[in-house]
């Protein structure tokens, strides 16, 4: 048994609300405090470029990790561009920056380099700090630190309170952050969530330590700060919700097209995609192929309140694809790069739905004894790859270089090879 595993079998280790034991075994039981101002109050927003230089400045001179969060308009603006930047740092204090005014921030970025930047569920992030010029060279991830730990909540607000023992405000997470000027109360709120993110990191890596993963999370975190840019996805109109409905291919060029339509819309309009076209409406309009604007208002989402011009765009972009010749039709499904889904595997190849089962067996055992999610131990995709296409020759060594050309960590690779093996070489399997 490896020292993680020995230590997430001591029944000591987490209480229902997920706070890490002290040395002695015993867990904060006090009420949480209310977290309601920020140390230094709410700092001014800043908007301009001598205020984003002393900001650089003091940030390059504060002094040990720097607490990094960003609020996007998810649901109101197209895209997931940064509408707000928090930073905390020790020496610096807190920083609010607008990168509507301040669109370039690659000087910020360039001035912590080498600093470790600590962010909660920081792959959500990331992608619009990119957009700006902010690229962390190390990262701590205080959400996966706390999966990595075994904390029932990883929530920001649920961590803060079971780990520090205080209360976050939480109600303005989903609010139009694009809103300028930015109300008071949004502001403390963003100022919070940096508040205590750099103590959250401090009593997250002690927990991690002791329970023997911190340099798990550490070859977690240095996978996510060293990830390429994620591939813009194929065919992304086949994500609608609803889609499963749809199942013939002049049905699917509907959507298609209307998706497409909207998307040019929203990108023109800078909305998002929902507040033109609902993808039930989407959908609606695929199952149903109508003939004219007539038969379009009939429907479920294209009712009184949308214009006659909008109509008249919808059934356009319907008209072109019931126009379009076969060959010009989308294919149903997508085709899959790997494996077939797991559903099919008994009728396909029963021999590896039974390597399937024993593995899924054996990483949820394995996951339930190091106290952590199964998908944080392994990925699932990986697990299905490696019980479909198995090593010619099933061995510790060939598993090995199988997870680790699927991308898995070498703490992964060391814990779930054994799993797999045995999997792999069960009888029947």
């Amino acid at each position: 048994m490896t020292d993680a595993q020995d230590t997430a079998a001591d029944s000591a280790l987490r209480t229902t609300g997920g706070v890490p034991p002290d040395d002695a075994g015993s867990s904060v039981t006090e009420a949480p405090t209310p977290l309601l101002e920020p140390r230094e109050g709410i700092p001014p927003v800043i908007t301009d470029e001598n205020a984003l230089a002393e900001v650089i400045a003091a940030f390059a001179a504060g002094s040990g990790p720097v607490a990094v969060d960003a609020e996007r308009a998810s649901g109101y603006r197209y895209g997931q561009r940064a509408y707000l930047v928090q930073l905390r740092r020790e020496g610096a204090g807190t920083a609010l920056i607008d990168p509507v005014a301040c669109p370039d921030l690659s000087g910020l970025g360039e001035a912590l380099s080498g600093v470790e930047w600590v962010l909660h569920a920081a792959t959500q992030d990331l992608p619009c700090l990119r957009e700006i010029g902010m690229v962390p060279t190390s990262l701590f991830d205080t959400e996966l630190a706390g999966r990595l730990a075994g904390f029932p909540r990883v929530g920001l607000g649920a961590m803060v309170e079971g780990v520090l023992g205080f209360v976050l405000e939480k109600g303005h997470s989903a609010v139009d952050w694009s809103t300028r000027p930015l109300p008071e109360p949004w502001l403390r709120y963003a100022a919070l969530d940096v508040e205590l993110l750099v103590d959250l990191r401090d009593a997250l890596e002690k927990e991690l330590d002791r329970q023997g993963k911190l340099d798990w999370a550490r070859q977690e975190f240095d996978a996510i700060a060293s990830a390429p840019p994620a591939e813009p996805r194929k065919d992304p109109w086949r994500r609608t919700s609803g889609m499963h409905k749809v199942r013939r291919r002049r049905q699917l060029a509907v959507v298609r097209e209307l998706w497409q339509t909207r998307d040019r819309i929203a990108q023109r309009r800078d909305v998002s995609p929902g507040k033109v076209l609902s993808d039930a409406a989407i959908v609606e309009a695929a199952l149903s192929l109508p003939s004219n604007v007539h038969a379009l208002t009939a429907l479920n989402g294209f009712g009184h309140r949308v214009g006659r011009r909008q109509l008249e765009q919808w059934q356009a972009a319907v008209d072109r694809a019931k126009a379009l010749p076969e060959s010009g039709l989308p294919q149903p499904g997508q085709p899959v790069a790997g494996p077939p889904p797991p559903r099919a595997w008994a009728d396909k190849d029963p021999a590896a739905a039974a390597r399937l089962s024993a593995a899924r067996a054996g990483v949820s055992a394995l996951a339930e004894q190091l106290n952590m999610p199964q998908e944080n131990l392994v990925s699932p995709d990986t697990v299905r790859r490696v019980c479909w296409e198995p090593p010619k020759v099933v061995d510790a060594r060939s598993v090995e270089l199988a997870l680790a050309g699927y991308g898995a960590r070498a703490w992964q690779v060391e814990q779930v090879t054994p799993v797999l093996v045995a999997a792999l070489s069960a009888k029947g399997a």
